[in-house]
């Protein structure tokens, strides 16, 4: 080599597109949100190498503990492309602790995994910010979490998450679904709006329909329709806690992909079908919008979207209206959709002609 020649470069993990300055700050930012989800069992603090929680200071003797996690599917594109950040951490718990409330346990404590190709801390801060107002609707501790910077991962702007919560059930009072039996009343909680899934189909019917998701909605002058698509999923657990540990609910079915058709076969034992009457319930705006839109059959909308009902739940007919008085004293609306009867483990939908804009009298089955 000759004086001439210039010295090779020094390489950094910035030079090659990862910010630890940029990981710490966030750290730091988001720490007074992780603290705001603090409850008995967890300390609140965020950094070390993973999150402690004592089920004794939580009030637990011999706690079964129930796992789960989601993510928030392709409404992140929505958000993402229309700088919708603020909900979608709170899709992201929503999905995760409805899951454990239906086996009849108390989310406890939350991680997340936030991962991106060029970490914008703003971006990051918005999201996680919701996933702190996620837990504090639950009642569950943000102890931990993953923030991975990834280039050449995933396109400039993008992002994905992915959530993991466990709860905590005393042994001998989890929810299994063995009780349910023919004469059980089925009654639904309402939802609010498409909640986390169905979003595939809606990205497409934007996209052919050309909908300009900046105006107002066409069913709802006073909004916008990317914020009528946007709303987050609606955290049942505080409505439905209480009423599961005095034994008033016998099966819980979270209406997710699959729709009311599948999920709440889910939840059935062996001879016991689940018999739906669209008649009885108002179908949402939003949901006649999408139907409309897309020419959507009944029976496709009751195997994608959850129609307007977020939670099914299974209640012997003599605690139907406690049920009903607590829920509705809690905040939820209550919504009359069905019973069950003897049959096939499975799950019928049906309605009559013009319910859910019908042409004839209809029905769907699916057999679990």
């Amino acid at each position: 080599m000759t004086g001439n020649n210039p010295p090779p470069e020094s390489y950094t993990y910035e030079s090659a597109g990862v910010s630890i300055d940029a990981g710490n700050a966030l750290v730091k930012a988001i720490g007074p949100l992780v603290k705001a989800t603090m409850r008995p069992g967890a300390d609140g603090e965020i950094g070390g190498f993973g999150g402690f929680f004592d089920p004794k200071a939580a009030g637990y003797k011999d706690p079964l503990l129930v796992a789960g996690n989601d993510g928030v599917g392709t409404k992140l594109k929505l958000a993402i492309d229309h700088d919708k950040h603020d909900s979608v951490g709170i899709d992201l718990v929503a999905m995760c602790v409805n899951d454990l409330i239906v086996q009849g346990a108390e989310p406890l404590f939350f991680l997340d995994y936030f991962a991106t190709g060029k970490l914008e801390n703003g971006i990051a801060e918005r999201v996680i910010a919701g996933i702190a107002e996620g837990c504090m609707q639950a009642g569950c501790a943000l102890i931990g979490g993953e923030t991975a910077e990834m280039p050449g991962m995933y396109a400039e702007g993008d992002y994905d998450l992915a959530g993991f919560c466990v709860g905590a059930v005393e042994r001998g009072e989890q929810l299994t679904g063995e009780k349910v039996a023919p004469g059980h009343a089925l009654i639904g909680l309402a939802s609010s709006g498409v909640h986390s899934n169905g979003y595939s189909l809606v990205r497409r019917l934007a996209e052919d329909k050309g909908w300009r998701l900046n105006r107002p909605a066409l069913f709802d002058p006073e909004t916008l329709l990317i914020d009528a698509l946007i709303e987050p999923t609606r955290i049942y657990v505080k409505s439905l806690l209480p009423l599961v540990r005095e034994g008033l609910i016998d099966g819980l079915a979270h209406i997710t992909g699959g729709g009311l058709l599948e999920n709440i076969p889910r939840v059935l034992p062996e001879g016991a079908h689940a018999n739906v009457d669209a008649d009885l319930w108002d179908q949402p705006r939003l949901m006649a919008f999408l139907q409309a839109q897309g020419n959507i059959e009944p029976g496709e909308m009751a195997r994608t979207f959850n129609c307007g009902v977020g939670m099914v739940l299974a209640v012997a007919p003599d605690r139907v209206s406690t049920a009903t008085q607590l829920l509705e004293d809690a905040g939820e609306t209550v919504l009359t959709v069905g019973e069950i009867q003897g049959g096939d483990r499975g799950c019928t939908v049906r309605g009559s002609q013009g319910t859910w804009g019908a042409k004839a009298d209809w029905e769907a089955t699916h057999l679990a």
